[in-house]
């Protein structure tokens, strides 16, 4: 056989591939865009703050929200206040400083009178010693937890866990913004449906936003490129993504920016494990398959409506980083419980859920990076004819721009949060335009994520934060 001859057969084998994980992707694709709109169909009307506060404020469960703090000293005092104002009948907010070097801690204190307080603290969960607890006569229904460093945000919420004491416990970030009727609407599936241990919530980028008292009160899309294409991937993934995910009883993802949890539920598998960077992702996949290995029945829900804000990285590095981190906790998660891949003994979570991570966190990455390589290479040479390339860039790239275009269509059913019509062009646009580059940058990220897995890199690395707009 000549070296040509080889060559030749080589492409094959790599088209045939990318032929191949492309149909699976557009399968899935499918399936959740079916299952998405049926959601919609399903929708019950939506219910003002004043219905819901008539109809559920007398048989609410109590609430802790977790806050997990590291170096957020810009901008800890305005997000504790909004936690604070939250239209909720009975809720605690606990603020755990996770050994900050900054003067998070210290600007708490300044500004809420806090002084040393006791607390009964359970040790279910692992998690690095407490130094000690604070709190205010003035602010009863705030607690700050202050421990040593443990080097993962998933160290950081155990300690709130085991210091809350409700049956609901709130898991969110301190530089995220609540809005006021969102704790509302995302326990209402709790009182509605006693089987429900895990509800979601819908994330929105905050940069170029209006902020004022820890609200957003005017919603405005972001100045910056990366934080403007990072806002239509939120809507991807929540809008799209999330919602058919949880029709099919499928969500494997609770996002770490807000999610509710039921705290009995979330002890029986341990808490967060330590020592994973993929934290959100792996609690709800041990919930999943806790429940289905017990024979237990159990709901896990995303609710579109409870909209809470947080700040996309506008720098490269901090979204490089990011990325890598999120592919390795892929990773991580998927090998840990790879028993359950396309397995039918656990439902939807082993067969879309799985096969999802399979395809697009496994084996998506590099079968990507090997077909931007080798199609163009290929078909430069003259081993792939024209109209395949064209094809596969067709095919590439209108999948990206459909999951786009319907993610905003979502969007404007279920949150309308994008009002102005020039806003909804823009991201129309962004929609054609992160085809171009944008999505390569990231399989490539990707690529370095996976790097990072295999030589167990365990590092989060540093994030750059911003003061929030003020209106």
């Amino acid at each position: 056989m000549t070296t040509w001859e080889i060559l030749r057969q080589a492409a094959e084998i790599v088209d045939w591939a990318i032929i191949a994980l492309l149909t699976a992707q557009f399968c899935l694709f499918l399936l959740i865009f079916i299952a998405a709109s049926v959601a919609v169909a399903e929708r019950p009307p939506f219910a003002s703050p004043a219905l819901l506060w008539r109809r559920y404020a007398d048989i609410a469960p109590p609430i802790t929200i977790i806050a997990p703090a590291f170096n957020e000293a810009q901008t800890i005092v305005e997000s504790v206040e909004a936690l604070l104002s939250l239209e909720y009948p009975d809720y605690e907010v606990i603020v755990v400083n996770d050994g900050s070097s900054d003067n998070t801690l210290q600007r708490l204190i300044d500004r809420f009178e806090l002084r040393p307080a006791a607390r009964l603290c359970d040790r279910a969960a692992p998690h690095a010693p407490i130094r000690g607890f604070h709190a205010s006569p003035r602010v009863p229904r705030l607690l700050v937890v202050d421990k040593e460093n443990g080097g993962a945000k998933s160290d950081a919420v155990n300690a709130g866990i085991n210091a809350s004491r409700t049956p609901i416990i709130c898991i969110t970030d301190a530089d995220t913004l609540i809005e006021p009727d969102a704790l509302l609407r995302a326990a209402w599936p709790f009182i509605e449906d006693p089987l429900t241990i895990a509800v979601g919530g819908t994330i929105c980028v905050s940069n170029g936003s209006k902020v004022r008292s820890g609200r957003v009160v005017e919603a405005r899309l972001p100045t910056s490129f990366l934080a403007l294409v990072q806002a239509l991937e939120y809507e991807r993934v929540f809008m799209l993504a999330r919602v058919g995910l949880s029709r099919l009883g499928a969500m494997a993802i609770v996002s770490g920016a807000f999610g509710l949890f039921r705290r009995d539920a979330v002890l029986e598998v341990g808490g967060y494990s330590l020592g994973t960077v993929g934290e959100d992702l792996e609690l709800v996949v041990k919930l999943h398959r806790h429940f289905r290995e017990n024979r237990l029945p159990y709901a896990i829900r995303f609710m579109a409506e409870p909209v809470v804000w947080t700040q996309a990285p506008e720098l490269l590095g901090d979204l490089a980083r990011q990325r890598a981190r999120w592919q390795r906790g892929a990773l991580e998660t998927f090998w840990k419980h790879r028993s359950l891949a396309l397995n039918p003994r656990y439902g939807a979570v082993g067969l879309i859920s799985f096969g999802q991570i399979l395809l697009l966190d496994v084996v998506g990455p590099l079968v990507a990076f090997v077909g931007y390589v080798v199609v163009p290479l290929s078909w430069a040479i003259g081993l792939l004819a024209q109209t395949y390339f064209f094809a596969f860039l067709a095919a590439v790239f209108g999948l990206g721009m459909l999951m786009g275009v319907f993610s905003l269509i979502m969007e404007q059913i279920f949150v309308a949060k994008i009002t102005r019509k020039r806003d909804l062009a823009t991201m129309g646009l962004i929609a054609v335009v992160e085809n171009f580059g944008y999505r390569q940058l990231c399989n490539l990220w990707r690529i370095w994520g996976w790097w990072q897995y295999l030589r167990k890199h365990a590092q989060w690395g540093p994030m750059t934060r911003k003061e929030f707009r003020r209106a």
